[in-house]
C-alpha cells in the first residue's frame, strides 16, 4: 500500500505526539534508602541513628544518563517521610507539574527528621542531635554519591514547611556554598513576634517534675518548648532532660523567669537574631522565598515573618516574601496548592538544569 507524503507526515505527527504524551504520562519512581548516621550518635534523647530516606526519581531518570538538580524537603514537627510522600502525595504533585510543563525534571529527597520527642528543630545540639551536620556531612554527600545529581549549589535547593521552613532558611544561611535556592513555607521562629516568654502558656512546673520526656505530657506547646530547651539550652550534666530551662526554681522552689536563659535561647532559635552574622551568606544565594498565612492562630508567626522580611530588605538581601489568605495547613498541598502553583515554578525558574 502506498501513502502520499502528506499522509506519511500526518502519521509521523500522530506517532510523535503519542510517544511524547506517553512519556509525560510516565510517573516518577520513589525509592527508599537508609543512612547509618555517625553524627547523630551524639545525643541524649535516644535518637535512632538509622535514618530512612525517600528519593523521588523523575520519569526520565531510568532511561537517560543525564544528571539532575536535587531538591531537599524538610518536614515539620510530629511528621515523618510517609506523611510527605503518601498522605500529602508530594511525588504526584511533582509528576503533574512535570507533565504540564510547569517544571523540568529534578530529584526530590525527603529524609526522616522525626525523633522520640517532637522532631528536629534543625540545629546542632549535644542533647537533641547534630541535625545540621547530618544534612551537610551525611545526607547531601550520600545522595550525590549514589544518584546522578548536579552537585553544584545552583542545582541544589531546600524547602520545608513550618518548623521545616525554619530549617530550610537555617540550612541556607549556614551552607550557602551547598544550597543556592531556598523556599520556606510558613516558617516559624523567624523572630520573637510580640509575646514575651512569660506569656506562652507553657507548663514549666510539669517540665521540671518530668523524669522523662514522656512525662512532660500531651500539651503541644509544653512539649515543643521542652524540646526548644533541649535544642538551644543543652546541659549534659542535667538529667533527665539534659537541658536548662526558660524558667528556673529559686532557693524557695518557686519558678522564676531566667532572663539569661531566655536570651540565650532566643539568640539561637530565632533566625532574625543572627541575620547580621549571616547577611553575606544570604546575599550570595541565587534565590530566596518564603510565605506565611495571614490567619495562623499564633499571630506571633505572622508578625515575625513580616519583620523578618523587613530586616532582610534593610540588609540588602533580595528575596520574595508573600503573605496570603489562609492558615498554615490548608493551602499548600493538592493540585491547586502553593507547592504546585508557587514553589515548583519558583524552583524551575532558579535551579540550574
Amino acid at each position: 500500500m502506498k501513502y502520499s507524503k502528506i499522509a506519511l507526515f500526518s502519521l509521523f505527527i500522530v506517532f510523535f505526539f503519542n510517544v511524547t504524551s506517553a512519556q509525560y504520562r510516565m510517573k516518577g519512581n520513589v525509592v527508599e534508602e537508609t543512612i547509618q548516621s555517625t553524627v547523630l550518635r551524639a545525643n541524649k534523647i535516644g535518637l535512632n541513628t538509622s535514618r530512612d530516606i525517600k528519593i523521588y526519581l523523575p520519569p526520565g531518570y531510568s532511561s537517560s544518563r543525564k544528571k539532575y538538580p536535587v531538591v531537599y524537603y524538610l518536614h515539620s514537627l510530629f511528621e515523618n517521610i510517609d506523611r510527605v510522600v503518601s498522605d500529602q502525595k508530594t511525588p504526584e504533585i511533582i509528576d503533574k507539574s512535570i507533565e504540564k510543563g510547569i517544571t523540568k525534571e529534578f530529584v526530590f529527597v525527603v529524609a526522616d527528621f522525626s525523633s522520640p520527642t517532637v522532631g528536629s528543630l534543625y540545629e546542632n545540639s549535644s542533647t537533641s542531635g547534630l541535625w545540621l551536620d547530618f544534612i551537610s556531612k551525611e545526607l547531601v554527600p550520600f545522595i550525590d554519591g549514589k544518584y546522578r545529581t548536579i552537585s553544584d549549589k545552583d542545582s541544589r535547593a531546600v524547602f520545608g514547611h513550618f518548623m521545616g521552613g525554619r530549617g530550610a532558611l537555617k540550612v541556607a544561611m549556614e551552607y550557602p556554598k551547598m544550597f543556592g535556592i531556598v523556599y520556606a513555607l510558613h516558617p516559624v521562629a523567624t523572630g520573637s513576634g510580640y509575646l514575651p516568654r512569660i506569656s506562652l502558656g507553657v507548663d514549666w512546673e510539669k517540665i521540671h517534675q518530668a523524669k522523662s520526656f514522656e512525662e512532660v505530657g500531651d500539651d503541644i506547646r509544653t512539649k515543643i518548648f521542652a524540646s526548644v530547651c533541649q535544642a538551644f539550652l543543652p546541659n549534659a550534666n542535667r538529667a533527665p532532660l539534659y537541658c536548662d530551662f526558660l524558667f528556673e526554681k529559686d532557693e524557695n522552689g518557686a519558678l522564676q523567669l531566667d532572663p539569661n536563659n531566655v536570651r540565650k535561647e532566643q539568640k539561637e532559635f530565632h533566625l532574625d537574631e543572627r541575620l547580621d552574622h549571616y547577611a553575606e551568606n544570604l546575599r550570595s544565594l541565587k534565590a530566596i522565598a518564603f510565605d506565611w498565612a495571614r490567619f495562623d492562630q499564633t499571630q506571633d508567626h505572622v508578625i515575625s515573618n513580616r519583620r523578618f522580611s523587613k530586616k532582610l530588605m534593610d540588609l540588602g538581601v533580595d528575596h520574595v516574601g508573600v503573605e496570603f489568605v489562609g492558615d498554615p495547613w490548608n493551602k499548600y498541598w493538592g493540585d491547586e496548592g502553593r507547592i504546585a502553583t508557587r514553589v515548583l515554578p519558583f524552583l524551575n525558574k532558579h535551579l540550574s538544569f
